[in-house]
């Protein structure tokens, strides 16, 4: 949409009312849509500026590439290419040519031409002699221009209010000039204002031909040529300038922008949006991807860049540690860099992007600077420490939600292997404080260590991200990878890793049974835990005698030394303690699916390389178990029936264990949100 001038009804007045247009389409096609009430037949004299300094007073340009067009340069710039198109030209006769130049390239096989008829007249008739760079003080971006006749005028483009703060006069429908009263501004700012409350990006569009020194340039060896290599001089050439009309352009955010915006909200990340763009534009478009609420109060949580820092260090500091989102607006490169410079004195983690040369100290100066791929300039991705292939804000989104995910998948790793470990080294200093006959020996501790827990560990690295990883808030820069908390579990878990690897050690020494479960089918003997624990003063003991018994395919005796029942005889209860620990560790892993999520909400089969790891581990166990010489090797002998119940009811404890402190866990994460919430509430 771009509005302009005024109608002039009389000689000596003008109407308040500006005349609007509503471009479509939404490409850079030239063909894609038109102009709704764009008069029919010549354009006015005011359309003509229009389109001279929206074409000339650009350096941008439009390809067709992999069936789409696109832009080269500037979007912006590139934007104002196609607006000139969609206007056309005076002459009827060249836009019958220019018409008929477009449907031979659209109907030919040869797609890789734009054939942009209207920018090319314009420039045929006005050679650029002369360029004033766009720069973020003056905020605009001027051309001089030479007519075939040699008369030399300046044509402007930029933010509207910089361009209206310089123009002096206001061209009207019929190209007549009239003198900018403070009447005519307040109607082009309320029009502005109008038009940039719609997320509309406007730009201002002026000339002027009472250039002074500069009515005769003609290249770099014109005495006032010096003035234009000093970007200080830009502003004064650019003064007293003829106001011809404004520029909206619509840049709609990508749909997932928005639901990008509100996970960063849940997860704890504050959105902070600096921009160049109009104060007002930068709220509507705030207020449209989420980053405020409809009808929320932004009074303290929108600035002009300048007037932000203008403000005392101690109220810029309340502004940038208050809860929510804020805006920053004519935001500068310096704006930028304190900014950055501000959150991380406060101990935020900053993550910054930008596409522009000016947004490299920034890029440089945040703890992840992130560069747009695509539209970045080469500086801005030297600058950064990350790039962005599709220029995707919600591509940075899902980045953390996966960095989340690999930091909790390297925990998992840990708080099992860890635990699991915990829990053989308590095994072993169980067995020792009480007494008891060595209920593992070094070969199997190091075949579970190396072989049954490797399979389990590493396809804990394939684990899903938590349900509600982006429910978290971020964890400090500075926080423990095992926190008092963490450590706790683990004590606890690996406790009852020891306990149940040494209780069923002493179950079948001194229990025929365990909740219902027969464990004298083999014949064994029992003893009490007395002397279980005191075995080694078994051979002062008077009257001890010990039934021989099966296991395996082995039977033993005991009628020359009945102690060795203690050391030979302890195959099965060996066995026995083997098989809880791999059991153990195998359903401690799916414990390890999640740091604070129940099994029920995710359950063993989300990660089905974890089962494939466990049946993994399982078979192995197996393997030694009933293949007769491995068995040997190993010192074990194969378990029943009843005995592998047995396994199973003392190991499964172990996940209900865990759920108990998983809630507790969640409990203490919500409070911990909770009270963050309050804080910056």
């Amino acid at each position: 949409m771009f509005g302009l001038g005024y109608k002039k009804d009389g000689p000596e007045e003008c109407d308040s009312k500006v005349r609007d247009f509503f471009v479509e389409g939404t490409t850079y096609n030239p063909l894609d849509g038109g102009i709704l009430n764009l008069p029919e037949g010549n354009l006015d004299k005011n359309l003509q500026t229009i389109a001279e300094i929206a074409e000339l007073c650009n350096d941008a340009g439009i390809i067709y590439k992999a069936h789409q067009f696109r832009a080269t340069g500037v979007p912006t710039e590139a934007a104002l290419k196609v607006l000139v198109e969609k206007l056309g030209v005076p002459d009827l006769q060249a836009q019958v040519k220019i018409n008929l130049a477009r449907e031979a390239v659209e109907s030919s096989a040869d797609q890789k031409v734009v054939h942009l008829g209207c920018c090319d007249w314009w420039n045929d008739k006005q050679t650029r002699v002369a360029s004033l760079e766009f720069d973020r003080c003056r905020k605009s971006m001027g051309v001089i221009v030479q007519s075939r006749e040699g008369k030399n005028c300046l044509l402007v483009k930029g933010a509207v209010e910089n361009v209206l703060e310089r123009s002096a006069f206001l061209q009207l429908k019929d190209g007549s000039i009239v003198e900018m009263d403070h009447r005519s501004r307040e109607i082009l700012h309320t029009k502005l204002n109008s038009m940039s409350s719609k997320a509309l990006r406007c730009l201002g569009l002026a000339y002027k031909e009472a250039l002074g020194e500069f009515s005769t340039y003609d290249g770099e060896k014109h005495p006032a040529h010096g003035k234009l290599l000093d970007p200080a001089n830009y502003a004064t050439i650019e003064s007293d300038l003829i106001f011809v009309g404004m520029v909206g352009l619509r840049d709609p955010p990508r749909e997932e922008v928005k639901g990008a915006i509100n996970d960063c909200r849940d997860a704890g990340i504050r959105v902070i949006v600096i921009t160049g763009d109009n104060k007002n534009t930068a709220e509507a478009i705030c207020r449209e991807i989420g980053v405020f609420y409809d009808g929320e109060d932004i009074s303290r949580k929108s600035f002009i860049g300048k007037d932000f820092l203008a403000l005392s260090i101690d109220q810029r500091c309340r502004i940038l540690s208050g809860s929510g989102g804020c805006v920053f607006s004519r935001a500068e490169p310096r704006h930028k860099q304190e900014i950055v410079r501000m959150l991380k004195d406060a101990g935020e983690v900053v993550a910054m992007t930008g596409d522009g040369v000016n947004d490299a100290p920034a890029l440089k100066l945040a703890d992840i600077g992130i560069a747009m791929g695509i539209a970045g300039t080469e500086v801005a991705k030297e600058a950064a420490d990350m790039i962005l292939a599709d220029d995707n804000f919600s591509t940075i989104v899902s980045a953390v939600a996966e960095g989340r995910s690999i930091y909790n998948n390297m925990k998992a790793f840990i708080r099992y292997m860890i635990s699991s470990n915990f829990g053989e080294v308590a095994s072993i200093f169980l067995t020792a404080a009480l007494g008891m006959p060595e209920g593992l020996i070094p070969v199997q501790l190091l075949w579970v260590n190396l072989v049954t827990d490797g399979p389990p560990a590493t396809a804990l690295g394939f684990n899903p991200p938590d349900l509600d990883i982006m429910k978290k808030p971020p964890r400090r820069s500075d926080d423990k990878l095992i926190n008092a908390w963490v450590f706790f579990r683990y004590l606890v878990i690996g406790l009852y890793v020891g306990v149940a690897t040494v209780g069923i050690f002493a179950l079948w020494y001194t229990q025929d049974s365990f909740l219902g479960i027969d464990l004298s089918g083999d014949g064994h003997s029992l003893v009490s835990f007395s002397q279980l624990t005191k075995w080694g003063e078994c051979p002062s003991w008077e009257g001890f005698k010990v039934e021989p018994f099966t296991a395996g395919s082995k039977t033993f005796f005991f009628d020359n030394n009945p102690c060795d029942y203690f050391t030979t005889g302890k195959v099965k209860a060996t066995t026995l303690s083997l098989s809880v620990l791999v059991a153990i560790e195998m359903f401690n892993s799916l414990n390890a699916l999640s740091e604070d999520g129940s099994l029920l909400v995710m359950p063993p089969w989300v990660n089905p390389w974890l089962l494939l790891a466990m049946s993994i581990s399982f078979g192995l166990h197996f393997l030694i178990l009933y293949v007769p010489f491995l068995a040997k090797t190993f010192g074990i002998v194969p378990l029943s029936l009843n005995e592998w119940i047995l396994v199973l009811v003392v190991s499964l404890p172990v996940i209900l264990i865990d759920e108990v402190l998983k809630f507790f866990g969640r409990r203490m994460a919500e409070a911990e949100r909770r009270s963050r919430k309050l804080k910056y509430a």
